[in-house]
């Protein structure tokens, strides 16, 4: 004979199974939602060093955002506010590397990157796309419930990466 099991076994199940799978879960978002080389690269030491503006070793929503603002401005040279895939793949990393990590410039500047964070598939990466894109990146990263809006090492490093 058949029987279901009672709602609290179900229910209990159901609970162990999203404590498994959460972690699991939030880095199967992360690396969809990126590439395996942007994430990498952005996840190490120098990259923290670099965001962290006032060097209190956490990086804030607005240190992020202002970061990601200036890479922009690095990309797009011609002060258009649109990148296409020629300016944004382009191997010409100059000021870039110099400002992120050659690993960061490497990882961001490719198709694969270019066509995650070009929302609207229009074949360029608009400031808004671009902006709206490294957001969603940090609020996946802002996991700490001690000090939301901050990024510590524990947050930048969460899912693996490049941890020197």
């Amino acid at each position: 004979m058949f029987t279901f099991p009672s709602i609290r076994a179900a229910a209990l199940g159901a609970a162990c199974a999203f404590a498994f799978y959460a972690p699991a879960s939030f880095a199967d978002d992360m690396a969809s939602f990126a590439t395996g080389g942007y994430a990498s690269a952005l996840r190490t030491h120098d990259m923290m060093h670099k965001i962290d503006a006032n060097a209190d070793g956490m990086v804030s929503k607005d240190e992020w955002l202002a970061y990601q603002e200036k890479v922009f401005a690095m990309l797009d040279k011609n002060k258009t506010g649109t990148l296409d895939a020629k300016t944004f793949i382009s191997s010409d990393g100059g000021n870039l590397n110099s400002f992120a990590t050659g690993g960061y410039a490497r990882g961001l500047r490719t198709k694969e990157m270019m066509h995650k964070i070009d929302a609207n598939g229009d074949g360029t990466v608009s400031h808004d796309e671009y902006v709206a894109y490294q957001t969603k990146i940090f609020e996946m990263m802002d996991t700490s419930a001690t000090h939301k809006g901050m990024l510590g090492p524990q947050e930048m490093f969460a899912t693996g990466g490049a941890n020197h």
